[in-house]
């Protein structure tokens, strides 16, 4: 079923207020006034909805509002809360990450600066607003109940605090860790709710960038015996993460 999001100030008791955006859309689709659509605050909660009718039947009036039908939880939330962490990257790279995480149920996307980042984060805004609307889309696409935040971190000393303190159960990924897989060390926590995985630049992670983490209580751990791209890393961790957990 075709989903939007919208802001809780926009529903009602009975009806939600679209955008113009959604309208446009709704209409690009031929959405005729006896067809179903969702509309999700955003929160995990969505509202199955339809259009007003027109005087023609076969035809949507497409006004501002659309009418509540029935509201129900979203369904596919992960129960595990995962915050993922990722170095700049060059190109379409970060694009990629942010896409598939999304569709993986990732709960936010914090992006950094570490010592081999070839990238730059210059015109932050403007990034932040493409990646949080390619956020946005993948999260429609795959039936989310939230939209997930991308936010700029900064340095790698900051998120590392953040990731420790925060989260508290922590996992960086780190191609040359030779004795850790990041499969035990999911297996050696017998329940958790949350999170933080923390992935690399192109070049990776220099070994004073790994001892920075282990001081810090983080878990280090590797994918595999296969050196994986930046974009691929953080990716592949969701899905190992999210298949242990039962979500995926």
């Amino acid at each position: 079923m075709i989903r939007f999001f919208t802001s809780p100030e926009n529903i009602r008791e009975t009806s939600i207020e679209l955008t113009s955006e959604d309208r446009l859309h709704l209409r690009s689709l031929r959405i005729r006034p006896s067809e179903e659509f969702i509309v999700c605050d955003g929160a995990g909660t969505d509202y199955v909805c339809k259009l007003k009718n027109g005087k023609n039947e076969n035809k949507a009036d497409f006004a501002s509002t659309a009418v509540i039908l029935r509201q129900e939880k979203t369904q596919s939330e992960p129960t595990t809360h995962c915050t993922l962490y990722i170095a700049y990257a060059k190109g379409d790279r970060l694009e990629y990450a942010v896409q598939k995480s999304v569709e993986l149920g990732v709960t936010g996307i914090i992006l950094f600066k570490s010592k081999r980042c070839i990238a730059t984060f210059d015109n932050t805004n403007r990034k932040l607003e493409r990646l949080q609307k390619i956020a946005h889309e993948a999260a429609k696409q795959s039936g989310r109940g939230i939209v997930p935040i991308v936010k700029n971190g900064g340095e790698y000393e900051e998120i590392l605090n953040t990731a420790a303190i925060r989260d508290g159960f922590s996992i960086l990924l780190y191609e040359d860790e030779k004795h850790l897989h990041i499969k035990q060390v999911l297996e050696a926590k017998p329940t958790f709710s949350q999170v933080a995985i923390i992935s690399g630049p192109e070049g990776g992670f220099e070994l004073d960038e790994i001892m920075q983490a282990r001081e810090k209580g983080i878990h280090i751990a590797s994918l595999g015996a296969r050196i994986l791209r930046s974009e691929t890393a953080p990716v592949v961790a969701l899905s190992v993460l999210m298949f242990h957990t039962d979500n995926l």
